[in-house]
């Protein structure tokens, strides 16, 4: 199995920047792509961005220009760097490892007007 831990969320004012990062644990061999998605309060889950150990990164729409996923310097790390927040970004933000099942808990993003 694989466990995914967030951190890095919080309080920003529009405009401002958050970098998260997501480690795994586990059965980490497997993981060859990472995810994050977000939800906002009353909406569905919706992919933010996904990164694959061979190809170029993708983004929603939404945050193409503004956020960038990464790997870290450890295999089982992954980064979001998030600039020119804007209130609409405001969500919980989950990890997940495509086709293994797993999610982190989240870590909530909260951007003020």
């Amino acid at each position: 199995q694989v466990q995914l831990v967030e951190s890095g969320g919080g309080l920003v004012q529009a405009g401002g920047s958050l970098r998260l990062s997501c480690a795994a644990s586990g059965i980490i061999f497997r993981i060859n792509r990472m995810a994050w998605y977000r939800q906002a309060p009353g909406e569905q889950r919706e992919l933010v961005a996904i990164i694959s150990s061979g190809g170029a990164p993708n983004y929603a729409d939404s945050v193409k220009g503004r956020f960038t996923i990464s790997w870290g310097n450890a295999k089982n790390t992954v980064h979001l760097q998030m600039n020119s927040l804007k209130p609409e970004d405001t969500a919980v933000y989950y990890c997940n490892a495509p086709g293994s099942g797993a999610w982190g808990q989240g870590t909530v993003v909260t951007v003020s007007s």
